[in-house]
């Protein structure tokens, strides 16, 4: 780590306090101060342009007494860091953390507790936390809120979630700050809304965009020990405060000295690449943990789980009728289970024959015939296997053909129970060789009072991947807080959900043309998302002539998200029979890494179009994935990333001349064509479609 700067002042400061921070580009600036009554406060500007007006800052607590005035300086602290970082995995090989802080000690003259506030400003935005240091004692107290606030310049373009404390399983809104509404959001496919009030709560991240051209984007980084933050809208003054999730019992958080709250970042740019390929949430994040990081790998996987999800098969044996029998040994065959050793082998063929690195395996396990909504404690065990799936041979079958199996844990949001059983389902994992496990928190959490974006669950997802990294075993969580950056910390936790997922596509009213194309700007800034793509059989009525539901996406869109949405861990989510109707198509999901040298934001407009190149970390061949909204698109894009005086094989991907998301979605044509450095790539994209490009050097 190279420190140009260091700067320590030491002694108490009287009120009216001021201090500007500049980032290293002095593009970005923030002006920390504290007004006559001792109250701290910030705002943000970029490029001269003001960003957050004049915003408080502070925490309640519990007892009473709040940090949000009466303070002093009594020392600031300043330092320039630039260092380089390598990630276990990752959109890049090396990663830039460059930036200035300052840290501010604040002394409250009343009750002599001591806050610090810092800040670190780096080139594309802002990101400041408290931190409550070490007295004379350990002092432990009770977080009733926090005073957060971001005052906005003005009635922004929003994209935003519903302040659902328990799910992100929503498509974006796309309106006015000042139009946000939760009355009038879907509330279709049972996700559990009552924790929204009138107060218009959203979920961070939100993403906006300014009339003046600036992209700013609100979140946080590095949440652990504490509370997921939403915030607070108000429509009508376009400000926004923090609003942290309670426990069961109202209150926020459980801290002692020293401690710190999660970074509150501020992104902000006049280019919107400059706010997708942002590493800052990742920079804001502890290094690494782990000492060996050999047996974290990247996945490409298939499996069974979308065959549930069309109704070709059931994840439970017997069936509901049969909930009783569960475990006993006298439950009676429906027919239709999906994970039978039969079906797995299968699967395993498939994976197998077409380079697959491993098979997830839903519903092995007993207890799927009494587990959603029931609210009971101990349903599943991660232990016990179905009559049909003989997890010996299905295992003995796999290390024959070279794939690995990928565990599945539905916790049914008993999180009491998983955790009582964690240790001995790690050691069948490791028994069998499974090197990574999917968990899932469908329903409300046990005990009950409890969010899924609480403290106390925040902690248990956090605890989990460190368990998991104990034993050398990756995780991918379904139905978790939406990552901040973690898997800087724990690369084991190599992907999560936490968002509307392609499943929704299957028995819904499905995800909108433009959600791909938003979650990139949000979502996907706190870390890789299992999102599932590479649907071929796009319309549901295939399986049942009853349904309209349909993956609202072209076939070749489907292809281009393996790059668009990053993940080290992909799936190929089809059936395999849709896979071998369309073996020319299939050939980029074959070919597409998992793990990146370099990614280049070509284009980029949240809600609308986002076009990235990524370079293969272990080859020079590239892959380029371009998506857009529910309007057709042309563009044009250079090829200057390309080596010089190289020629490469390009195979193209593309939506058909007639290709539409509903009306004709897999239409597609694939060819290929000889570039170089110089060439220029002509793209047409159709209503919600997409292109897949692989780039193979050819000399």
């Amino acid at each position: 780590m190279k420190k140009l700067l260091t700067l320590i002042l030491c002694g108490s400061f009287t009120i009216n306090f001021a201090q500007q921070i500049q980032s290293p580009s002095k593009d970005v600036s923030v002006d920390f101060s504290l007004s006559n009554q001792g109250e701290p406060t910030y705002k943000v500007t970029y490029k001269g342009k003001e960003v957050i007006k004049p915003s408080k800052m502070g925490i309640v607590l519990k007892d009473g007494k709040s940090l949000m005035n009466n303070f002093i300086i009594e020392g600031l602290k300043a330092n320039n860091v630039d260092e380089n970082w390598t990630p276990v995995l990752g959109e890049e090989s090396t990663i830039r953390n460059n930036y200035i802080q300052m840290t501010f000690h604040l002394l409250q003259q009343d009750s002599n507790k001591k806050l610090d506030i810092v800040f670190k400003v780096y080139n594309e935005g802002v990101a400041f936390r408290y931190e409550f240091p070490f007295e004379k004692t350990v002092s432990y107290f009770v977080v009733s809120d926090e005073n957060t606030e971001f005052n906005l310049t003005g009635d922004h373009k929003t994209f935003w979630l519903p302040g659902d404390y328990d799910s992100q399983e929503y498509n974006y809104n796309e309106t006015k700050l000042s139009q946000i509404d939760i009355s009038k959001i879907d509330r279709a496919n049972g996700i559990a809304l009552q924790s929204i009030d009138n107060n218009f709560r959203v979920q961070s991240p939100l993403m906006m965009k300014s009339a003046d051209g600036l992209y700013i984007n609100i979140f946080e980084a590095a949440v652990n020990n504490y509370p997921v933050m939403h915030l607070n809208v108000d429509t009508k003054n376009f400000k926004l405060k923090s609003n942290l999730v309670p426990n069961a019992i109202g209150d926020k958080a459980y801290l002692r000295t020293p401690s710190t709250t999660p970074w509150r970042t501020i992104m902000v740019s006049d280019d919107a690449r400059d706010i997708v390929g942002s590493k800052m949430i990742l920079n804001l994040n502890e290094p690494n943990k782990i000492e060996d990081t050999s047996w974290i790998k990247p996945m490409k996987y298939v499996g069974i789980w979308w065959e549930m999800h069309v109704g070709k098969s059931t994840w439970d044996y017997a069936g509901s009728q049969n909930a009783q029998n569960a475990g006993t040994g006298n439950m009676i065959p429906t027919g239709k289970h999906g994970a039978t050793t039969e079906n797995t082998k299968r699967y395993i063929d498939f994976a197998a024959k077409h380079g697959f690195d491993g098979v997830l395996v839903e519903g092995w396990n007993v207890g799927w015939e009494d587990w959603f909504g029931n609210w009971k404690e101990d349903v599943f065990d991660f232990t016990t296997p179905y009559p049909d799936f003989d997890i010996d041979e299905v295992n003995r079958y796999a290390k024959a053909k070279g794939v690995k199996m990928i565990m599945h844990h539905e916790t049914s949001g008993s999180v009491g129970n998983y955790e009582r059983h964690l240790d001995r389902a790690m050691d069948l994992m490791k028994k069998y060789g499974y090197p990574a496990v999917k968990s899932g928190y469908v329903g409300r959490i046990i005990p009950r009072g409890e969010y899924h974006d609480g403290q106390a669950m925040v902690n248990h997802f956090n605890f989990v991947a460190q368990r998991m990294a104990d034993n050398q075993l990756m995780l991918n969580s379904h139905e978790s807080t939406r990552p901040t950056g973690y898997h800087r910390t724990y690369p084991n936790y190599i992907a999560a959900e936490a968002a509307r997922g392609n499943e929704f596509n299957a028995w819904s009213n499905g995800n909108i043309p433009s959600h791909e194309t938003v979650l990139p700007f949000t979502r996907l800034l706190g870390g890789p998302m299992d999102y599932t793509p590479g649907i071929f059989e796009i319309k549901m009525s295939v399986y049942d002539p009853t349904k309209t539901e349909q993956v609202h996406t072209t076939l070749a869109k489907q292809l281009a998200l393996y790059v668009t949405m990053y993940s080290p861990l992909q799936m190929a989510a089809d059936l395999p029979e849709n896979y071998e109707k369309h073996l020319d198509a299939f050939q980029f999901i074959k070919d597409v890494p998992a793990d990146w040298k370099h990614s280049i934001y070509l284009e980029a407009e949240p809600g609308d179009y986002l076009t990235v190149v990524r370079q293969d970390k272990n080859s020079e061949s590239w892959f380029l994935g371009a998506i857009t909204d529910e309007n057709p698109r042309t563009t044009e894009l250079k090829l200057d990333f390309l080596s010089p005086n190289k020629k490469y094989k390009a195979t193209i991907y593309q939506d058909g001349k007639d290709a539409h998301w509903e009306k004709n979605p897999k239409s597609y044509t694939v060819k290929t064509e000889t570039v170089t450095s110089k060439s220029k790539l002509k793209l047409n994209l159709a209503a919600g479609g997409g292109t897949a490009v692989s780039l193979v050097p050819m000399n």
